[in-house]
C-alpha cells in the first residue's frame, strides 16, 4: 500500500497500551489519528480490542479496572487521558456505548434530554437541539413518548446516538452500531451517521464488526487484531486489499482453499509475523 501524508490528527492515539488489573495487557503500543470532518473505522474481530480502545479514549476504562500505562491521547491539541470522561464531553467528545445503552425506565424524549446534561442549556435552546434531532431521526419524534425499554432494537440504536448529538459533539466515539440489527436498520443508521458527518460537521470513530458496511461509508480504517493495529489505509484500499477481502469481507478471489491452506496463509500473512 503506497504511504500518502495523512492528515493533521484532530483525535490522536499515540502508542498507547492498556492493561486491565495490573496484569492484563490488551492493547499493546496502537495509534491511530482522526481528521477533522472525517469517519475513521476501527476494524476486527470481537475481542481485538476496538472496544478497550474506545474506552480508552473516553476515559472511561477506570470504572473496568482497566488504565493507560503507556501512551498519550490528544484531542485538538491538547492531551486529554487524563481527564474526566465529563470533562471530555464538555470539550466535545462523547461515546455512544455498544448494546444500545439507553435508560429502560425513561421515555425515548427523556433519554434524549439526558444527552444535553452537561450543558446547562436553556429550555429555548434545548427545544431547538431536539427538533434538531427529530429531524435527523424522525422516528423518535413519533416515539418520543414510549419507554426507551419498549422500543425496538433499531429505535434505541437511534436514541443513543440522539443523546449523544445532544451533546453538541465534535467527536463521536460509536461503539458497534450494527449489532443485533436488521441489515436494513444497520444501512439506516450508516446513512444517519454519514449525515451526521457531512451536514453537522460531526468526526466519527466507529468501532465495527461489519467491515463491508464501514468501509463503504468510512474515509479510512485501522484493522486490530489481538490489541495491535495490523493495518491501516483510505477505506477503499482496504476494500480492494485481498488480505482483508478474505479474511474479513469472506471473498477470495481465487480458488477456495483448504482449512491448512488457510492456516499457512494466515501464518505467513505479514501483520502476523
Amino acid at each position: 500500500m503506497s504511504a500518502v501524508p495523512k492528515p493533521e490528527a484532530y483525535l490522536g492515539v499515540n502508542n498507547i497500551e492498556v492493561i486491565y488489573d495490573h496484569v492484563i495487557l490488551v492493547l499493546k503500543g496502537v495509534s491511530l489519528s482522526v481528521p477533522e470532518g472525517k469517519i475513521v473505522a476501527l476494524l476486527g474481530a470481537n475481542g481485538a480490542g476496538k472496544t478497550t480502545t474506545l474506552k480508552a479514549i473516553s476515559n472511561l476504562l477506570r470504572a473496568e479496572r482497566g488504565e493507560v500505562t503507556k501512551g498519550t491521547i490528544e484531542f485538538r491539541g491538547r492531551r486529554v487521558d487524563r481527564l474526566s470522561p465529563d470533562k471530555l464531553v464538555r470539550l466535545g467528545v462523547v461515546q455512544v456505548m455498544e448494546g444500545r445503552h439507553c435508560f429502560a425506565h425513561l421515555t425515548v424524549e427523556e433519554n434524549l434530554l439526558t444527552g444535553a446534561y452537561t450543558r446547562g442549556a436553556g429550555r429555548a435552546q434545548l427545544k431547538q437541539d431536539l427538533e434538531k434531532v427529530y429531524g435527523y431521526f424522525p422516528q423518535l419524534k413519533e416515539r418520543r413518548g414510549a419507554l426507551a425499554g419498549y422500543t425496538s432494537g433499531g429505535e434505541q440504536q437511534m436514541t443513543a446516538l440522539g443523546r449523544a448529538l445532544m451533546a453538541r459533539p465534535s467527536m463521536i466515539l460509536l461503539d458497534e452500531p450494527s449489532m443485533g440489527l436488521a441489515p436494513q436498520i444497520v444501512e439506516e443508521i450508516f446513512e444517519i451517521v454519514k449525515n451526521l458527518n457531512q451536514k453537522e460537521s460531526v468526526s466519527f470513530l466507529l468501532a465495527e464488526q461489519n467491515t463491508h458496511v464501514a468501509l463503504r461509508y468510512a474515509d479510512h480504517g485501522y484493522i486490530l487484531e489481538n490489541g495491535r493495529v495490523v493495518m491501516d489505509g483510505a477505506a477503499a484500499e482496504l476494500a480492494a486489499n485481498e488480505d482483508v477481502r478474505e479474511f474479513y469481507l469472506g471473498i477470495s478471489s481465487g480458488a477456495r482453499r483448504s482449512f491448512k491452506d488457510v492456516k499457512h496463509y494466515r501464518r505467513r500473512k505479514r501483520w502476523l509475523a
